[in-house]
Formats: structure tokens, sequence, C-alpha cells
């Protein structure tokens, strides 16, 4: 526990000079800061002091083996910090950089093993947002970051989230106002052939392929549920993440039948609960709570908005949220991993709800119960 935890509020267009002072000057002092990224906001600390980064993981609840993303402010930093990298790395960090791409390469042996969670890799990335980026340079170390808030939660999109999952357990906010993105990095593993997605992001699967042509997705990614890692390369992979309070139902299929399928599981689970809905498109459900991702068509405006809908949700105090599929394409990936994630794998077919004589309440006991 810190004293009390310090609010500075920030133009990322006309950047003071005192508040990214006194924020570095925590970090190089072994403080936590949380800092506004394109992404989300991460909750950082000087990525070459053990006891510093221990206090990430104290102050989130963290897995001791969830690794840390390593945050830089120039491009020849991960040749500083990684070993062993081909001309992918380089037309990657040439076409991304900066921007919302983490490299997994091979470590330096100077990192502390804790902030690499004690593997003999580590991950990478050069954040595209102005705070960000002057904190990095003025702080004089890369800084290493998960997200800013309770481990498991929905990730931050602005200063208020981590204000209400970590006041008085960091330092300093930074607040810079809404992120841009709204769901962390993609992770990229170049250590293996053909590169491998860890866990989809802003960068996409098909704009990674045009870059460095053969690009792979490990299952998780996909969100598969029998998929089993022992030791994760990359956040986002071994434990459940961004869940809010209540339970969550994701709801698969084509759009039309997506519609109609979420109303009959809402329509059933209120009779009992408490319900929220994460639609889209402007589609009107009878529920108890509704947040609406936007058009189908605007896959990065509903990513923007994801995180922010489920904690509102949580506000609104509902039992359960049951939320429209995305297609898995572009930034769909990222979307559909994510709500994967928060449900616990608890993914049901729209054509299975909406079959002739079937009983909702017996397919919600099988299928998503575990009954």
């Amino acid at each position: 526990m810190v004293a009390k935890t310090t609010i500075y509020r920030i133009e990322r267009e006309r950047i003071e000079r005192a508040p990214i002072e006194d924020a570095a000057s925590v970090i190089r002092a072994g403080g936590l800061v949380a800092f506004p990224t394109e992404t989300v906001y991460g909750l950082g600390a000087d990525a070459f002091n053990p006891t510093a980064v221990s206090k990430i993981f104290e102050a989130k609840g963290r897995p001791a083996d969830n690794p840390l993303i390593i945050h830089v402010a120039e491009p020849e930093d991960l040749y500083n910090l990684g070993r062993g990298l081909d001309w992918r790395g380089e037309a990657l960090v040439k076409r991304f950089w900066p921007g919302p791409l983490t490299l997994v390469v091979e470590r330096s042996p100077d990192l502390p093993n804790i902030t690499v969670a004690g593997l003999e890799t580590a991950a990478i990335r050069m954040p595209r947002h102005a705070v960000a980026l002057e904190l990095i340079k003025a702080s004089e170390t890369p800084i290493a970051a998960p997200s800013a808030n309770i481990s498991g939660r929905p990730s931050p999109t602005t200063a208020d989230h981590v204000i209400r999952d970590l006041v008085d357990k960091v330092d300093i906010v930074l607040d810079a106002g809404p992120t841009d993105i709204g769901v962390e990095s993609t992770v990229l593993d170049l250590t293996t052939d053909p590169p491998l997605i860890l866990r989809p992001g802003g960068v996409t699967l098909e704009e990674l392929r045009e870059a460095i042509g053969v690009v792979a997705i490990h299952p998780l990614a996909r969100g598969e549920a029998k998929a089993i890692v022992e030791v994760a390369r990359s956040p986002g992979m071994k434990y459940r993440h961004y869940s809010p309070r209540a339970r969550v139902v994701v709801v698969v299929g084509e759009q039309e039948e997506i519609r109609l399928a979420v109303q009959r599981v809402v329509s059933y689970l209120r009779r009992v609960a408490r319900v929220g809905v994460v639609g889209s498109g402007g589609h009107r459900y009878e529920a108890d709570a509704l947040r609406d991702l936007g058009p189908r068509d605007d896959p990065r405006r509903a990513a923007r908005l994801l995180f922010k809908a489920l904690r509102e949700l949580d506000d609104e105090g509902v039992d359960m949220i049951v939320a429209e599929g995305w297609p898995e394409d572009g930034v769909g990936l990222a979307i559909m991993n994510r709500l994967r994630k928060a449900a616990g794998g608890l993914v049901i077919q729209a054509r299975s709800v909406l079959e002739e004589g079937v009983d909702v309440k017996s397919l919600l006991q099988s299928e998503i119960m575990g009954t």
C-alpha cells in the first residue's frame, strides 16, 4: 500500500513536463505508475528493478508465472533486451512500431527473472501514445507493465477504471482520457517457426501475414477451451482474464440467429436473475441493462468499447451478461478472444438455442452450467 495515490490529468497534445518528471522519479525510485497507452492503461515499474516489479504482482494479485510486457521508447531497445532476431523482427518493427504489437524474443541475460516470469524469452513493445513514450524516456529505463487492474478483471480503458481497482496501491496515475484501441496489444512469438500469435489484439493476423508471410495462431488465441498451456510466454494465456463479476455467456453463429438466440436466453435467465446484454448495431433487447458496441461493420469501435461495457454492466448490478459473438476476422478475432476469456469458455451456438422444441433451461444447464 502507498500513502495516497496522486492523480495527474494530462492533455496528450500538450504534455506538461512536471507530471511526467514526477512520475519518472517514482519509476526510478522503485514505485508504481499507472499510465495510458493506445491499447489499455498499464501499471508500470522499472523493468530492471526486481523489488519494484514485485510490487506489480502484489498490487494486482497477479500470479508470478504470468509474464509482463516490457515497454520501450526506441526500436533499438528491442536489440538491447532481446536476442536472435532475424529479418522478420526488423520488418515488423519498421511497419508496426510504435504500435499495438508485442514481440516475444529470446531474452537478454540482464533482465531480472521476475520481469520475464523465469522464462528464456521476453515480451517487448513500443507503445504508440505520447504520454507513455515521454514517461519511458524520462524514466531512462524500460518499463514493465501489465494492464492496470486487479488481476482477472476487465482491462482499464480509462483512468477511472484504474483508480477504482488500484487506488492507494499505485503511487501515481497519469490520466490522459480514454484509450484509442481498447484491447491489449497483439503478442507474436518470434522464437517459433512460423511465428505464432499468442494473443490477438490491435494488429490483425491479416496485417502480420501481409508483412512477413506465414503466421500461425495458438489455439488459446482462438479461445479453444480444450487448449492447455503449462508455460505461458504471453499474458492472457494461462489464467482467466477480462472477467466482470457477473457471469458471461457468449452466443455465436450468424448475425440474425445470434440476436434471436440472445433474446431467448435473456428471456429465460430473467426469470431468476438480472441480465445485461452486450449487443451491437442498435438492436434492442428486452433485458435489465444493455450496452451497444456499435455497427457490426466497425469492429475497431466495438473493441474500444468492450471492456467499458463489461464494467458498466457490473456497475448496474446484473448477475448474468449475455454477449453477441463477432466474426473472427480482423479485430474481431481479438474481440472474441476477450469475450471467450471473460466467459471462461462458456460459449453456445445460436442454432442450438433456436432448434425446434429445444428446452432453453436444459440447454443452459448442460452447455453453460456444466450439469
